[in-house]
């Protein structure tokens, strides 16, 4: 593994001291809460939201988890799975004072964060783990590597995949305990190449997925990589390699999804397109209910209608691409372009 370089060495002093700061609080959450996460079981259909990188993936779980029949894994347990329940009192509220400063948002796009809304799975198991995707943001020489292991489980000895699968749900049934017992509502880009995985440990699984113009994708998920990298990377890394990553891993990515779903039982999937999530939100709401057979539509319509209205003036991000990644994406992505019809001719984009 390549070093980390000189010039991030006081940031890995800070993740260093964080990590012995909460040590003892990870200690007597396992002692705490033990035996009782032994005993939890997680409700056996989870809902599964999927798709690439800046598909549209929290926009979705963040619509759905207006029901609140669902539970979440949320911004605290994403950032501090070790002591979530153990620290659900008054450490929960020192971080909020910390983390969410007025206006605060992702630092990808404006959506707003906080401790209290839905997080992404995959951030917490980077903190409890190595075997995650995420660290190839800390770590972007290694980009690569942890694609092939940790996105397409390629390389993986079975001793480390059931590390994974160990630390995964010990994660889901923390989020279950802390939401006494509710169905889990799950988003974690990751776990689209990963369904057979899922269905060996949740037959009954729901599963979403959605898809956006690959134009739109590669131009947000190269300033999503950007973004991160500038606030927790540990290596540099030329902006061409960056370039290079975003377009050889999402085919890779499409490939493995697309291999693997005919393995989902019928009824128990939904593919949906971005674009119709936005222009008719409530109308593919009530499609994904109504095709998953989930039930209980009625019951969260207005909470949902509330929702959509609460984020009518949300202006999303525009990214210029060049011709060059114009060119690039057309001629390497057709595997969506064909999929999913979207035209490869296409030259403004809105992402």
């Amino acid at each position: 593994m390549d070093a980390i370089d000189r010039e991030f060495f006081p940031r890995l002093c800070v993740l260093a001291i964080m990590n012995l700061v909460s040590s003892p609080l990870r200690l007597v959450e396992k002692l705490r809460y033990g035996r009782a996460l032994e005993r939890t079981s997680i409700h056996p259909a989870p809902v599964f939201v999927l798709g690439h990188w800046r598909s549209g993936t929290t926009h979705l779980q963040n619509l759905l988890s207006q029901d609140s029949r669902f539970g979440c894994l949320d911004g605290f347990q994403a950032i501090a799975p070790g002591f979530c329940l153990v620290g659900r009192g008054i450490i929960r509220q020192f971080l909020k004072r910390i983390v969410e400063p007025r206006n605060r948002t992702r630092p990808m796009d404006r959506v707003p964060f906080s401790l209290d809304t839905p997080q992404e799975e995959e951030l917490a198991l980077a903190n409890t783990t190595i075997h995650s995707f995420s660290h190839a943001f800390v770590l972007p020489r290694q980009a690569e590597q942890f694609f092939q292991r940790y996105v397409l489980f390629e390389g993986l000895s079975e001793s480390e995949k059931a590390d994974w699968l160990c630390e995964y749900l010990e994660l889901l049934r923390k989020v279950t305990l802390a939401n006494n017992g509710k169905r889990l509502l799950l988003k974690n880009v990751t776990n689209t190449t990963r369904i057979p995985e899922i269905l060996d440990q949740f037959p009954d699984a729901k599963f979403i997925f959605i898809h956006r113009n690959p134009f739109d994708v590669y131009a947000s998920t190269s300033h999503l990589h950007q973004s991160l990298m500038s606030i927790c990377q540990l290596q540099s890394i030329s902006e061409e390699q960056v370039r290079e990553n975003v377009l050889d891993f999402y085919p890779r990515f499409m490939k493995k999804y697309l291999s693997d779903r005919d393995r989902i039982p019928q009824g128990h999937l939904v593919e949906i397109g971005y674009d119709d999530l936005v222009d008719s939100p409530i109308d593919t709401l009530c499609n994904i209910y109504h095709d998953l057979d989930l039930g209980g539509f009625e019951r969260a319509e207005s909470a949902l209608r509330a929702y959509v209205e609460s984020i009518r003036d949300y202006k999303r991000n525009r990214h210029e691409m060049s011709p060059a990644d114009l060119v690039a994406v057309s001629e390497r992505w057709q595997i969506a372009f064909e999929e999913w019809g979207y035209d490869s001719s296409a030259r403004t984009r809105s992402v």
